[in-house]
């Protein structure tokens, strides 16, 4: 398997849990933040939003502006990025978030699937601000990878205090 064959299939799994995960959290239960957790499920999908955009097409592609007719880009970044998840309470409905999460998601991967395994050593595309961890496109698809996992433990924290135990499925 060549590195874009895994970073596509890593970036499509990690997506996929994220999902199933998120998914599994009732509505109405997207704004509550939990003592001692300070976040909620509200702030994490839009901040995974704003990471999936940086991370695997800004700085792989360039900016996208068809895609940011789908979303308002500056008000998550104001809500998702330069704010507390005390500020997003309410001002997102759960599902609109977890329609423009799959957006960019399904883009994201489109522009994984697109790249040929010699692109993964170029230098990232230019952004306002530099890129935290890489300076080639394989690092910063890497990167995507485990940052969204990351955020999925945080998640999966939540699931727990807010409704219940995730079930992966597993026979006990």
């Amino acid at each position: 398997m060549n590195s874009k064959t895994m970073l596509l299939k890593q970036t499509e799994d990690a997506y996929q849990w994220l999902n199933k995960l998120v998914e599994s959290i009732p509505y109405e239960k997207w704004d509550q933040i939990p003592e001692n957790v300070e976040t909620n499920v509200t702030w994490q999908v839009g901040h995974l939003i704003m990471s999936f955009n940086f991370h695997s097409i800004m700085t792989i592609r360039g900016a996208q502006p068809e895609l940011y007719q789908k979303f308002p880009i500056r008000e998550y970044a104001d809500l998702f990025i330069n704010a507390q998840p005390s500020e997003c309470v309410g001002k997102v409905e759960p599902e609109v978030l977890m329609e423009h999460c799959k957006i960019v998601q399904r883009k994201s991967l489109d522009i994984i699937a697109s790249l040929d395994e010699a692109d993964l050593s170029e230098k990232l595309e230019p952004t306002k601000v530099p890129h935290p961890i890489a300076d080639v496109k394989f690092e910063a698809l890497d990167w995507n990878i485990k940052h969204t996992m990351w955020h999925c433990g945080q998640i999966g924290v939540l699931k727990r205090v807010l409704d219940k135990r995730y079930d992966f499925g597993l026979k006990v």
